[in-house]
Order: structure tokens, then C-alpha cells, then sequence
């Protein structure tokens, strides 16, 4: 393949190796997540966090990490950001009823892009609920990192929806960064999604405790907003940051842009804690995206930043091609607990979906890259020379604080007995439909260990040379 006259930068870093500082991580998985769809044809796939999942099940990550089933969200929590008029129409609308709901439907935007679909208030509530708590268990020392990539829905504003987003990763990114501004003085949100980060910055466009940073597509590109001189305004002033790029921007050359302003925002701004939203819609092939980005490319990103040892909160977001979407999710929570995953992926659930290769990988294609060197370097230099207006300390008073944390007032043996309610009340039994239509020989037919029964429940397959179950193919093996 030519080399792009555009592909300049710095090289990717190696994967990480398993010396490495380890961090606590704390990853929230619901598995109800997958039973949604918005609608029958419709590129937003919830079933991508159940198939991300299933690879991160069986590449053995579950072991170095603990994993958590989020309370959904409530409505209470919901209105912390949004009207309560729009969040009683979420509630309420239904394919049967939407009919009577006309008005409403025009007013909060839902229809085409954001259809009405079954069970859509309790997918927000999904979306919502790991975001913030993960929020909570960061602030309380429980975990270094906290995963949720069924969150990460960033374009939804307060009273409407937008871009296939519901609840805001307000519910979910918004109000997880307001939890973790009542123990942080200032939170950096991030965003590599290939689309703006509209609904995050026009809810803390005016306040220095947050700082929004977007690397997005400008120019004709949903959602038409995020130039350059969008900065913020009034106490937000230089604390909203956007760099508009071009299509095919490559692994390299995002690099060389990525790494100097995270660089400059660390060094100027101090953040205390990050959120880091890491739609895969920015990685090459991509249904909706124009990126070429490759799986490493991305996940280059989540690494530097889990660098800096903040508190960190990862979420999902955009992705519209499942297979591709589900392999960086998989790669970069390895990346996270520092462990190199196999090229060749694990025997799993939807080993069929990853054909005719089935390897741990998404490669670049030869798209052209338009973004030059110096449109890029200009970019870069007026970036950096707005975050050197940020050095000062921002204010104390973040606007619309909740009145309470999530574990407010709870010492450290309320937590953990409330940790083990909220674990009773909210059982996580993580069989699939695929694995009960799978699963057709007794469960005492084999002399299984403990062990193996435990990952059979959490979706963990047996690996090709070892033990398995009759009736489950072995898509590699033909003749298995």
C-alpha cells in the first residue's frame, strides 16, 4: 500500500506489556443491554456491548478486573439534567401509543434519527446507570479506572434528542461528570468519537470546572457544530476545545495532534479526574464514520491517557460497524488492565460474526488522508495557545451540583454492605438467548470444575484443545 504524503507523525506505541503499572479497574456490564433496538434497519445496534462483551469474557480480562451490574438510572436521577417534561415523555411513549404523541415528537426531536422503540426509557436508564455509578466508585477511591461502553451517548441536550442519543450521556457523561465534580476541582472530558461532542460542551460551555476536548469531522458532518473558535463563553471561556479535522485522517497523524494537546491541556489545565468517551466510529470502515483509523490507532489514545494515573471514567459512544466496534472495545479494556490479547480470538458466542479472518484486528484502508501537515500544525499551534488561558484556578462552585452523591454520608461498611444489596436486588445472570439455544446437553453431563461452571454463566467458552460441550461448532474447525 503507498504510503499517503499526508501520513506523517510520530509511530504507534507497542502494545502494552504486562510489566506495567497495573490500575484498579471496575467495569459495568448489563446484560439486558443487547434486547434493545431502536428500530429495523437502524445503524445504532445496542447488541455491539453484548458482543464487545462476550470477547471480553473469553479473553480471560474478568479475572484481572472487577466487574459490576449498574442500578439503571431513575427518573429522579434523569432530571438532574433534564426537563422533567422531556424525561415524562421518554417514560411514557411507546410504538403503540406514539400516535398521541405527535407534538411531543416534533418538540424533543424523536423520530427518524431517534425513533420510539420498546423499551427505550429503561435502555436510558441501562446507559445511564454504569456511567454514574462507575462515576461514584471513582470518587470514593474504589477503582483507578471505571468502564462502561454502553455509555458515551454524547449529542443529546436537555430538553431534546439528537443524534441516535436519548439521555445525554447526561444521564450519563454530564451527570457522571457533575458526581465527579463534588470530590474534583476539575474534570477533563474527551472526546474521539468521529462526531462532535455537541451535548457534553453546550452543558458546561460556560464553566471552567470543565474542560471539553473534541477531536471530530467538521464541515457537512452531523452535527455541524465544534470549529475552532468555539472556545465557551463567560467563566467557560478557552475551556471548550475543538480540533476539526478532515476524512481520512491515519493513525499516525492523529497521534501527532492527540498527544500535544492532551500534553498541553495536563500541563495548563491540571485536571483532577477524566472522562474519556471512545466512540468507535472514528476507526477505519466505519458504516457512518470517515476516519481511517486502525484498532491500535484508537486504542493509542485510551493508553496515553490512562497514562497520566487520573481517575478515569471510559465510555463507549458512536460505532456502526459491530464486528470492528467490539474488537477495539475488547482490545482497549485489555489495554487498561495491561494485558496483551492473542491476535486470534477466542472461541465465544458470535464467533461467526468475525469472519473470514477471526483475528483481534482492524486495519486501516487506503483512503485518501486530507488533512495536510500544516492545516493540522495550525490547528495545533492556536489549540495550544488558547489552553495557556486556562492556567489560572478555576472556580469552586460547579452549577447544577445534586444536592447528594450517590453514597453520600456512608462510611466505608455502608458502602460495601450497599454494594452487596445492590448486587441481590439486581442479579446478574449473564446467559444469553444464544447460549440457552446452545446449550443443549444437561448440565451434569460433564464432570465440570467450579471454575469452569462460573465462566460458563458469565459466557466465558471453552477454547479450541480443551473440554467442550457437544453441539457448539467450532467455526475454525470444520471438522471438530
Amino acid at each position: 500500500m503507498a504510503t499517503d504524503k499526508n501520513d506523517i507523525g510520530p509511530p504507534i506505541d507497542e502494545p502494552v506489556q504486562n510489566g506495567a503499572q497495573p490500575r484498579k479497574v471496575a467495569y459495568f456490564y448489563d446484560s439486558d443491554v443487547g434486547n434493545y433496538a431502536y428500530v429495523s434497519g437502524h445503524p445504532m445496534k445496542p447488541h455491539r456491548i453484548r458482543v464487545a462483551h462476550s470477547l471480553i469474557m473469553n479473553y480471560g480480562l474478568y479475572k484481572k478486573m472487577e466487574i459490576y451490574r449498574a442500578k439503571p438510572a431513575s427518573k429522579f436521577e434523569m432530571t438532574q439534567f433534564h426537563t422533567d417534561e422531556y424525561v415524562d415523555f421518554l417514560q411514557k411513549v411507546t410504538p403503540d401509543n406514539m400516535d398521541n404523541y405527535s407534538k411531543e415528537q416534533a418538540r424533543y426531536n424523536v423520530g427518524d434519527d431517534c425513533p420510539v422503540f420498546d423499551g427505550l426509557f429503561e435502555f436510558c436508564g441501562i446507559s445511564a446507570g454504569g456511567s454514574m455509578e462507575g462515576a461514584a466508585r471513582l470518587n470514593r477511591g474504589k477503582c483507578d479506572v471505571a468502564v462502561n461502553w454502553a455509555g458515551g451517548l454524547h449529542h443529546a441536550k436537555k430538553s431534546e434528542a439528537s443524534g441516535f442519543c436519548y439521555i445525554n450521556g447526561a444521564s450519563n457523561i454530564v451527570l457522571g461528570i457533575i458526581e465527579l465534580l463534588r470530590f474534583h476541582k476539575r474534570v477533563l472530558y474527551i472526546d474521539i468519537d468521529v462526531h462532535h461532542g455537541d451535548g457534553v460542551e453546550e452543558a458546561f460551555y460556560t464553566t471552567d470546572r470543565v474542560m471539553t476536548v473534541s477531536f471530530h469531522k467538521y464541515g457537512e458532518y452531523f452535527p455541524g457544530t465544534g470549529e475552532l473558535r468555539d472556545i465557551g463563553v463567560g467563566e467557560g471561556k478557552n475551556y471548550a476545545v475543538n480540533f476539526p479535522l478532515r476524512d481520512g485522517i491515519t493513525d499516525k497523524t492523529y497521534k501527532g495532534i492527540f498527544e500535544p494537546v492532551i500534553k498541553a491541556v495536563m500541563d495548563y489545565y491540571r485536571p483532577e479526574a477524566v472522562v474519556l468517551q471512545c466512540g468507535g466510529d472514528s476507526l477505519s470502515g466505519d458504516r457512518l464514520g470517515c476516519f481511517n483509523l486502525s484498532m491500535r490507532g484508537h486504542a493509542n489514545c485510551v493508553n496515553f491517557v490512562k497514562g497520566f494515573n487520573l481517575p478515569t471514567l471510559v465510555l463507549g459512544g458512536g460505532g456502526y460497524t459491530m464486528r470492528n466496534v467490539a474488537r477495539t472495545w475488547a482490545f482497549e479494556t485489555g489495554q487498561l488492565v495491561t494485558q496483551d490479547l492473542g491476535a486470534q480470538l477466542p472461541f465465544n458466542d458470535y464467533y461467526e460474526y468475525f469472519a473470514p479472518d477471526y483475528e483481534l484486528n482492524v486495519r486501516p484502508s487506503n483512503m485518501e488522508n486530507a488533512n495536510s501537515p500544516d492545516y493540522l500544525e495550525k490547528i495545533k499551534i492556536q489549540v495550544i495557545e488558547n489552553l495557556k488561558l486556562t492556567a489560572a484556578v478555576p472556580s469552586v462552585q460547579a452549577q447544577d451540583v445534586p444536592r447528594t452523591s450517590l453514597m453520600d454520608g456512608l462510611d466505608s461498611d455502608a458502602e460495601d454492605a450497599a454494594d452487596d444489596e445492590d448486587a441481590d436486588a439486581n442479579p446478574d445472570v449473564r446467559y444469553t438467548q444464544r447460549t440457552w439455544d446452545a446449550k443443549i446437553t444437561r448440565d451434569d453431563e460433564f464432570d465440570d470444575s467450579e471454575d469452569e461452571e462460573m465462566n460458563e454463566q458469565n459466557g466465558v467458552r471453552r477454547q479450541p484443545g480443551q473440554k467442550r460441550r457437544r453441539g457448539i461448532m467450532d467455526f475454525q474447525n470444520p471438522n471438530a
